[in-house]
């Protein structure tokens, strides 16, 4: 499926890669140089060799890249040493992601950035590993045993990338029966719990104070379009614009009802309360909203050509005021999309966008999320991002850091190589697994 767009001054196409097998002459030779990059971010020599081991591991053939099988296939590889780099080593981890955001920003950052939210599971057996729970996988699509990362991408006119990462540590985790384990996993001592909105809102806080890549939009799905501390985080930077996904069962007006404040006596003291005045009417849900605007207000747009012709929606928007227990709250953009024919599927989303804001910009944004489903895809099938057994919570962390690293290593050689380059290396004599990957 190709993603189109109709450009304006704002909107722009996000290129798609594809990512293929080949036989890479000189690749090692680059990888290196892209690993010296944080060769100071390691106070010894061995850890920063097993980061190269490592990342070489992650582009070989082979079909299971946990740590043992690819320090068995690579040369100079250890097992015990690999285990200790990724699991008890100390990292800069701030200091590597300070330098892979300024390599992110040299080759895709972009004034009109888009920063994108989501979550992605990775199901695990047992209960020993950091935050493991029964909770929801949207990749079984039902609740499993797993554990939840969520994660940051970035996404501009010249590519796509993962940014950073939390893992998700479910409440349990911080009571009296988890302590020892919270000791076996390595926890930080001032570990508490957190929300995926709330660590979406820490990244994204971390990214606009650290300063180095330039983003003007935000796009995540209902779980953090749903909740106000998430869209408050956004609100605190001035030329920010989100737009996220919120449930049908949304409640809003579309008039701003007028509010009044009644005073009454409590406990021998006068407070007040405000409520609607009245015969104002309750709010309704998006849904209900949705049903009842004529045709004459829908727009179609192709959003993607797909392998069976182009994909087409119906968009329209509307100034709301949300309510929040009640009494109304903020005044948004609500846009909604729906599938064509006689009984269309309906999805919502709301805006802090400025009034001025064109439906071509809303129907781009609604379609964005693709970029980090792509990242997850590539990531896993590729890199090996899911074929982990680190149990504690630094492994996780340094994994994942890695697998960020390695797929924008990728998008790197597309980049530097040119869109209509032939990407054809060859690493014999210098990667002992006898492959790798390219974009």
């Amino acid at each position: 499926m190709v993603v189109r767009h109709d450009c304006g001054c704002d909107e722009f196409p996000i290129p798609k890669f594809t990512v293929d097998r080949f036989d890479v002459e000189g690749f090692m030779e680059e990888l290196k140089g892209f690993h010296a990059s944080f060769a100071d971010c390691f106070s010894r020599s061995e850890p920063r060799e097993n980061l190269l081991l490592y990342m070489t591991g992650q582009f070989s053939a082979l079909e299971r890249k946990s740590i043992e099988p690819m320090a068995l296939a690579l040369e100079g590889g250890n097992v015990r040493s690999l285990q200790r780099f990724v699991s008890n080593v100390a990292w800069d981890e701030e200091k590597m992601l300070r330098t892979y955001h300024g390599l992110v920003n040299e080759d895709m950052g972009h004034s009109n950035g888009v920063l994108i939210f989501d979550e992605s599971a990775f199901p695990k057996k047992g209960d020993d590993s950091t935050g493991v729970s029964r909770q929801y996988s949207g990749i079984a699509g039902k609740i499993d045993n797993c554990q939840v990362g969520v994660f940051a991408a970035y996404a501009s006119p010249h590519g796509y990338a993962l940014l950073d990462k939390r893992l998700f540590i479910p409440e349990k985790w911080f009571s009296e029966a988890y302590q020892e384990k919270q000791r076996d996993c390595r926890m930080p001592d001032d570990a508490a719990f957190k929300t995926k909105p709330q660590l979406a809102a820490e990244m994204l806080h971390a990214l606009k104070e650290e300063g180095i890549l330039p983003f003007r939009y935000v796009v995540a799905d209902s779980f953090y379009g749903r909740n106000p501390g998430f869209r408050d985080a956004v609100d605190k930077y001035v030329g920010v614009t989100y737009l996220v996904s919120v449930p049908s069962d949304t409640l809003c007006w579309v008039r701003e009802p007028v509010v009044e404040e009644k005073k009454y006596r409590y406990g021998g003291e006068v407070r007040s309360k405000k409520l609607l005045k009245e015969k104002e009417k309750p709010p309704a849900t998006v849904e209900v909203f949705a049903r009842s605007i004529n045709k004459y207000f829908w727009y179609r747009r192709v959003v993607a050509e797909g392998a069976k012709g182009p994909i087409a929606y119906e968009f329209t928007k509307r100034r709301v005021t949300l309510s929040k227990e009640g009494l109304p709250e903020e005044t948004v953009w609500l846009v909604i999309r729906r599938t064509l024919g006689d009984n269309p599927i309906y999805s919502y989303y709301i805006s802090n966008a400025p009034l001025s804001t064109r439906l071509a910009t809303f129907v781009w944004l609604s379609g964005i999320r693709w970029a980090i489903e792509q990242c997850f895809e590539e990531t896993k099938t590729e890199l090996g991002m899911d074929h982990y057994e680190v149990r504690g919570y630094p492994g996780w962390n340094h994994h994942m850091l890695i697998c960020m690293l390695a797929h924008f290593f990728l998008r790197h050689l597309k980049i530097r190589l040119g869109e209509k380059s032939s990407i054809y290396y060859s690493v014999s004599g210098a990667d002992p697994v006898g492959g790798c990957i390219a974009a």
